[in-house]
């Protein structure tokens, strides 16, 4: 028995990484999923590849008329929704001085727009079947600051802030709202050039405590937890998947630090 048998779940930015992982455990868990995403090729392969139990919708999760296509599709198929996943994100790297407007705008639009419409659009479908769950996918950097990122975690800082109002608005109509907050996973945002994950680690991730980037599956396990029956009585609440790295960076040379 899977732990989401029988339900329906949407995941956004579910053509590749993080989404796909999770697109691809939810089916493994008994879900049909609506794979949601702006990449069309890519997102199409993984349905087919996924079979009966998923299918693709073009999504820019930042326009509401997509969002109300998206929620009819599932209506109409399958009379609602049950769980979803706020995958989708961009990233902007520049210092904050260098940074325009435009650039902050459209970071927000994706980031947050697309979290909050989602909220926006399946909650009220959740909360007329009197359950659901809604899995937001912050970041790290929606934790504690960084340089050159000012756009990207203002953005995550605010669907943190957004996850904390949902949570208080739907719980007691039965739909548990809460987020997730990746450190560096090994994906095409995370890991840009595509270096080898050895290289990754010994340049970058020296300073986390597992010494090493995460997976993409790593936070899809994360997702299903939060979305299934065992976190039943969770809400409102912020899980990193991060190795450790919001606890704190080793000072070398120092006890307790690695050898």
């Amino acid at each position: 028995m899977g732990k989401l048998d029988g339900k329906v779940a949407v995941v956004t930015g579910g053509a590749r990484a993080m989404g796909a992982a999770t697109a691809r455990l939810f089916v493994a868990e008994g879900a049909w999923v609506l794979i949601a995403d702006v990449l069309d090729d890519a997102g199409r392969a993984l349905a087919q590849a996924l079979g009966d139990a998923a299918s693709f919708q073009h999504l820019d999760v930042s326009e509401e008329a997509g969002w109300a296509r998206v929620a009819a599709d599932c209506v109409d198929r399958f009379g609602g929704v049950d769980v979803l996943v706020n995958n989708a994100g961009i990233l902007k790297f520049g210092a904050l001085v260098d940074t325009s407007l435009a650039d902050l705008q459209r970071v927000l639009a994706v980031n947050v727009g697309g979290c909050f419409l989602g909220m926006k659009t399946m909650a009220p479908i959740m909360m007329a079947k009197g359950r659901g769950a809604i899995v937001n996918i912050s970041s790290i950097d929606g934790m504690k600051g960084a340089n050159s990122i000012g756009a990207y975690a203002a953005s995550k800082w605010a669907v943190r802030g957004l996850t904390k109002v949902a949570a208080l608005e739907f719980g007691h109509r039965g739909v548990r709202v809460n987020s997730v907050h990746p450190g560096g996973i090994d994906t095409p945002m995370g890991n840009p050039r595509g270096m080898p994950a050895a290289e990754m680690n010994a340049l970058h991730y020296k300073g986390v405590p597992l010494q090493r980037m995460g997976e993409s599956m790593e936070v899809a396990r994360a997702s299903l937890f939060l979305a299934s029956d065992d976190a039943s009585y969770i809400n409102g609440a912020e899980l990193t998947v991060d190795g450790g790295w919001t606890a704190g960076h080793y000072y070398p040379g120092y006890p307790g630090a690695p050898v």
